[in-house]
């Protein structure tokens, strides 16, 4: 007698391949159990101590998010509805270059402010980890949704060496090295950089190989958000696979797209760099969220000089006039290093949360000048976080169809106004994508979200509806699954999805969120 089987579903396995009927059959949080066409061929039907009728719903795999930055918020948050009411099971957290551990006190402080804007200041979260493993433990107590962990090298750097921008001495370089090894000895499943956040910037392609060939002797992955994604963006690319291949390292582009004016129509030019290095052997894939806009904090735009020493030093950069105008030359002028090359288009900026409540009001509200972006930087001690109206329809849809993408949210859910990508990216290829527009066939789009990542994360039993895989599932209505979130209302949970089980149990139910907490970390296997 098995604990569950979902009967007659339409399985859409992951693998890429055609969809099939069939009774799947859960026990002790594994798929035992597929009998295709069951009713048809006349076989004697698995029992179970429950059983869902699944007619007209599709069962696949656990949807994986490669791009999250639900670091504190898992912690925060244990109903975390975000993710799982989309039919996400598993996160890849640390990104960007920046997160909480490894630290010691004075990272953990500054890390905390150089990041408000994504996780908040974390005065809610008991931070009592310090190092990679036992961050993972505290994951381990039970979260809503499993979550995987990426080394963030901005924050090893500005451990080992501070917000200095220069070249890591040889001992400086050493200790980032050991670093990065003790984060991968303790579970992390590869390392991440934010190349155009300070103070991982300040890092040259020499010290990013160094600490590549580290994650690749673990058998990890390296996840850059590379240097542009505006002017130089291809340039950039190339830079990251170059940067690869000499340290000998697994690459996953972080929200891989082209932005900006400057890129309009470019797609096929950034997929026939990628297709040459993957013809010649290349370890590559990517991810992508299915929207326009994106997203970070208004303090990333600035040029990276104004963030050396920290964030009291460029606060301080603000609030001096005459500083404050070169800051602004670099970014309507030059085109600072923050804003990816481009000059801002201050009319393209819009406010998506702040810090300080009494700023509320200003949330939704475009930027529109210098003057305004000066004294919101300074008022909420740069914790706002904005959306950029800066993408390409026609690029997001290029990049989607490649055949090494995943899918990632690069969801911040902090802010009163956060992307609808934190709520909807899931169901929005599904509905949109796959749907309405036939970008993607389901099958195609199914295996894009569970088989491809969970391969990059090495998971041997994960990623597929096959027997002996971990039962990580998700059941949904493909006539109607669809976001729910808007730019408007983007706290909005997703319709067509009623069930999500994690280890075989079920954290949605009849579209509702259970009490369950079944997350837990996955760590890197050697």
């Amino acid at each position: 007698m098995m604990d569950l089987v979902f009967r007659d579903a339409e399985v859409v396995d992951g693998s890429g391949g055609d969809s099939y009927r069939a009774d799947v059959g859960i026990e002790d949080g594994r798929i035992v159990s597929i009998v295709k066409e069951a009713a048809a061929a006349g076989c004697q039907r698995p029992t179970a101590r429950r059983v869902l009728d699944a007619e007209g719903l599709v069962l696949a795999p656990g949807f994986i998010d490669m791009h999250a930055h639900s670091d504190l918020a898992l912690l925060r948050d244990p109903d975390h509805g975000a993710k799982a009411a989309q039919g996400v099971t598993l996160e890849v957290l640390g990104q960007d270059g920046l997160s909480y551990a490894p630290v010691d006190d004075r990272t953990l402080a500054e890390v905390r402010r150089a990041i408000t804007g994504w996780n908040g200041d974390g005065s809610d979260v008991d931070l009592d980890w310090r190092t990679v493993g036992e961050y993972l433990d505290r994951l381990d107590a039970g979260i809503a949704v499993n979550a995987a962990y990426l080394v963030p090298q901005g924050t090893v750097r500005m451990y080992a060496m501070g917000w200095e921008d220069r070249p890591a001495t040889e001992a400086e370089l050493n200790r980032m090295r050991r670093l990065v090894a003790e984060g991968l000895e303790q579970g992390a499943v590869g390392m991440s950089s934010g190349l155009t956040y300070t103070p991982g910037m300040y890092a040259p392609d020499s010290e990013l190989t160094e600490l590549c060939r580290v994650v690749a002797r673990y058998g990890g992955y390296y996840c850059p958000h590379h240097r542009s994604y505006g002017a130089g963006a291809l340039r950039a690319y190339e830079e990251m696979v170059t940067l690869a291949r000499e340290a000998g390292c697994a690459l996953h582009l972080a929200h891989a797209t082209l932005n900006f004016d400057v890129n309009e129509g470019r797609a096929p030019e950034l997929l026939a760099l990628l297709d040459q290095a993957l013809d010649a052997g290349a370890d590559i894939s990517l991810d992508t969220y299915p929207y326009t806009p994106g997203s970070t904090t208004l303090l990333a735009l600035l040029p990276s000089w104004a963030g050396e020493g920290g964030p009291d030093a460029t606060l301080e950069r603000l609030r001096d006039a005459a500083t404050a105008e070169r800051i602004r030359h670099h970014l309507e002028e030059l085109g600072s290093d923050g804003c990816h090359g481009v000059p801002v288009d201050w009319a393209t900026i819009e406010v998506a949360g702040v810090s300080d409540p009494a700023l509320a009001d200003l949330v939704g509200t475009r930027v529109g000048d210098w003057r305004t972006a000066r004294r919101l930087l300074i008022a909420d001690r740069l914790g706002t976080t904005i959306l950029q109206h800066v993408g390409h329809e026609e690029n997001v849809r290029a990049i989607m169809r490649h055949r090494v993408h995943t899918g990632g949210s690069d969801g911040i859910l902090q802010g009163l106004k956060p992307h609808p990508r934190a709520y909807g990216t899931f169901p929005e290829y599904l509905g949109r994508y796959v749907r309405e527009l036939g970008v993607l066939s389901l099958e195609e789009c199914v295996a894009h979200l569970t088989s491809r990542p969970a391969a990059r994360l090495r998971l041997p039993d994960r990623g597929l509806v096959k027997e002996g895989h971990v039962a990580d599932l998700v059941l949904f209505d493909p006539a109607t699954v669809a976001s729910g979130a808007t730019y408007e209302n983007p706290r909005t949970l997703p319709v067509g999805i009623p069930h999500v089980l994690i280890d075989g149990r079920f954290v949605m139910e009849d579209g509702k969120r259970t009490d369950v907490l079944a997350g837990r970390s996955i760590r890197r296997t050697p």
